[in-house]
């Protein structure tokens, strides 16, 4: 069994970044999280980690950075990540997913690092048919969020090809819930749960539906939501696996079954926390597939992944009570 690794975490403030921190430290790496803090909070990383304050596009900090702390395997999950803002400002996400992606590997290569796990997302699917969704699916982005995380996607194979980089990457579903340390921090906060436990909280009057008019049993988006602690423990078993020479390519990451609608959240969330939780009706977002679940065999078979935490009353349970802890303590 190979021993600790020195890995760079890029995006490693952020509110998944963050725990994969965690978990990566709680299996004995040594680790340094890279983050521009556009979106991320320092507080949220956790010692003995370092912290590299820094832009993906700043190419010096980058390399300073792999050669100082001679890291040895990366975690990419810097990204702009707002599926409805990459319809309106595409060049940001062309910008940062892409080009700031392609900057890192080409640091890597200058480096000897030739170990990378890469944050991807369901998004990438589009809006298929099938579900559950396999990773065999076409690629078919309704969306620049989506279509910049396939290119690079595409990109890590060809620079395998070509180049020797080894890569896995995890298109992720719907992370949700919090450690005791960590949880959602986003602002703007664009995310369900942590904006329904906002208005059970009375911190916001209501929960605004976007969209009742989807082809699915209640009309409103059906997703599949994961545990952040069970996403960021599947990085860990992914670069560990890849470090080993076990595993390379795409897997989905999430519950499976048949995901959770929008209203079926808000109910659970009611149910959670004992409080009411006022509804609006909204439009539709652009770029909003109806119906996003995973098959996650793969990751199973492949590098022994499987969620622990699979009830969406315990993910929404976890991240009420983040959520109510960190209002006692601000």
């Amino acid at each position: 069994m190979l021993g600790p690794m020195r890995v760079l975490v890029t995006g490693g403030a952020g509110y998944i970044g963050s725990v994969v921190v965690e978990e990566l430290l709680l299996a004995g790496h040594e680790v340094t999280a890279y983050d521009d803090m556009s979106r991320g909070h320092r507080d949220v990383v956790v010692t003995p980690a370092r912290l590299v304050e820094a832009n993906l596009l700043d190419g010096d900090a980058l390399g300073r950075t792999l050669g100082t702390h001679r890291i040895e395997g990366v975690v990419h999950m810097a990204a702009e990540s707002l599926v409805g803002e990459s319809v309106t400002m595409p060049a940001r996400y062309y910008r940062t997913n892409v080009v700031g992606s392609l900057g890192l590997v080409d640091a890597m290569l200058h480096h000897g690092v030739r170990w990378i796990v890469f944050s991807s997302s369901a998004a990438v699917y589009g809006a298929p048919a099938r579900q559950p969704i396999e990773e065999s699916a076409p690629a078919a982005p309704t969306n620049p969020y989506g279509e910049t995380k396939l290119a690079f996607e595409r990109a890590l194979g060809w620079y395998g090809a070509a180049y020797g980089i080894r890569s896995v990457a995890l298109r992720y579903f719907n992370a949700a819930g919090a450690t005791e340390r960590n949880g959602e921090r986003h602002d703007p906060e664009t995310h369900l749960i942590p904006l329904a436990l906002a208005a059970a909280a009375g911190l916001r009057d209501a929960v605004t539906v976007l969209g009742d008019d989807y082809p699915t049993p209640d009309g409103t988006c059906i997703r599949d939501y994961v545990h952040v602690s069970d996403l960021a423990r599947a990085h860990v078993l992914a670069l560990e696996a890849l470090a080993a020479g076990r595993c390379e390519g795409t897997f989905n990451l999430g519950c499976g079954g048949t995901g959770s609608s929008v209203r079926e959240v808000i109910e659970a969330a009611r149910k959670v926390t004992g409080r009411e939780i006022p509804v609006r009706m909204g439009s539709r977002r652009p770029g909003d597939p109806p119906r996003l679940v995973a098959a996650t065999d793969h990751a199973r078979r492949t590098f022994g992944w499987s969620p622990r935490v699979t009830r969406l009353d315990d993910i929404i349970e976890s991240a009420w009570r983040w959520q109510r802890s960190r209002a006692r303590r601000t």
